[in-house]
């Protein structure tokens, strides 16, 4: 019997051993398990870091400068991925005035290109859901970031107006998901017009910013996470001043339909269906 108990562990501990090599064997030859590993990282990332950094945050209590610190912590994330980053018109963004940054969203990625190109005093609007995320949810509070719920009007309303007001006064700029929600489709979705009543109630110009797909590297649905490159392009600023709310509709469209026009451009400059078919090297 002490024999056979002998034998039990020599094979559990065999078996353990080959646990990590079965593992490490899956995530170089299955792209299903490979991506959830990379998604599971980021997001794991993402709430160490934060768990990290919010004492440190809390000892300068709510404050748009903490953003600097959530800043700092993703921007190594893009290195473990391998995508590389390359901006095009940062000379727009070189700006000190208060202003709304407008941005397609298309998943969680977003976070690296928006650490990438974010200026200072600069805080997201998010929904309101990101609060209580444990966290995650203290870290982006005590960072300032604006929260909105998306499911009662009046209270989004409310938070856009009081915004407004602070905008100026504390010399903020305030970046925005004009889509409202992720979208990894060959077009943007209709914007919310949220963003642009903000810059006019401010008088504030408007910064469109324009994150090229992730399809040739990243795509939720097929399940495919692997390292590629990533254009953000900062187009030239929408002046608001002199308008008045009737004047939303049609900057709102005006602005969706230059971004809309820059991602069709830059989808056509990246490989996208195609990568699927021929191997990684043939897209870099």
């Amino acid at each position: 019997s002490c024999r056979g108990s002998t034998m039990e562990v020599v094979l559990l501990q065999g078996l353990l051993l080959l646990l990590p090599l079965a593992a490490l064997l899956l995530y170089w030859y299955n792209a299903t398990f490979h991506y959830f590993c990379r998604v599971a990282f980021f997001n794991g990332w993402i709430v160490a870091m934060s768990t990290l950094l919010s004492p440190f945050a809390a000892l300068r209590g709510r404050s748009v400068e903490n953003m600097k610190l959530l800043r700092a912590a993703i921007l190594p994330l893009k290195h473990f991925y391998g995508i590389k980053m390359q901006v095009q018109g940062s000379e727009h963004l070189n700006t000190k005035e208060p202003c709304v940054i407008v941005c397609n969203h298309q998943a969680s990625l977003d976070l690296m290109g928006m650490v990438e190109v974010i200026p200072d005093r600069c805080v997201p609007i998010a929904k309101k859901e990101l609060m209580y995320m444990g966290t995650v949810g203290w870290a982006c509070w005590l960072s300032g970031i604006i929260f909105i719920n998306r499911h009662k009007r009046e209270d989004a309303i409310d938070v856009i107006s009081q915004t407004a007001r602070t905008i100026r006064r504390e010399n903020l700029r305030v970046w925005i998901f004009p889509e409202g929600t992720r979208n990894q489709d060959k077009s943007m979705l209709p914007f919310k017009r949220g963003a642009f009543h903000l810059a006019v109630q401010a008088q504030v110009p408007i910064f469109p910013i324009v994150i090229s797909p992730y399809w040739d590297f990243f795509s939720s649905k097929d399940k495919k996470f692997t390292s590629g490159t990533c254009t953000i392009r900062i187009l030239p600023k929408v002046d608001t001043e002199g308008l008045s709310p009737k004047d939303v509709p049609e900057l709102t469209e005006t602005v969706r339909r230059a971004m809309a026009d820059a991602f069709a451009e830059m989808s056509a400059n990246h490989c996208g269906d195609q990568c699927a078919e021929q191997p990684p090297l043939s897209c870099s």
